[in-house]
């Protein structure tokens, strides 16, 4: 029988694959164009411009960072994403060029290292 801690850690590791895989294809999505990744600012203006997806995936990070906050173990990727969605502001990119550098960061496993300076 597993023990309680290799249970949570199975959980922990599905949860953390599901949100990867899940903001993988959003940030795939944002990219190519669509907006509303990182701030649902799009649904305001109209509804028929809303993103479900991204508002579910903003609410699991947040989920996800209380979790992972009380496990003492902060999930990098998570963490990255909920940064770049409280970026707005005329000196910060459009939400294109944001995903095209998040996806940059992940493919070559940069997520969790600091910067030296601003990606764009």
């Amino acid at each position: 029988m597993d023990s309680p801690n290799e249970v949570e850690t199975g959980q922990m590791d599905a949860l953390s694959r599901a949100f990867s895989q899940q903001l993988l294809a959003c940030l795939d999505q944002c990219a190519r164009g669509r907006r509303g990744l990182f701030s649902d600012y799009v649904a305001l203006d109209d509804d028929a411009d809303a993103w479900p997806e991204a508002a579910k995936l903003r609410e699991l990070a947040v989920a996800l960072q209380g979790v992972f906050a009380q496990q003492g173990e902060p999930n990098a990727l998570v963490e990255e994403f909920l940064d770049l969605c409280t970026m707005h502001g005329e000196s910060h990119p459009g939400e294109r060029r944001l995903a095209r550098i998040f996806l940059d960061r992940i493919e070559r496993g940069e997520v969790g290292a600091p910067t030296l300076k601003n990606p764009w």
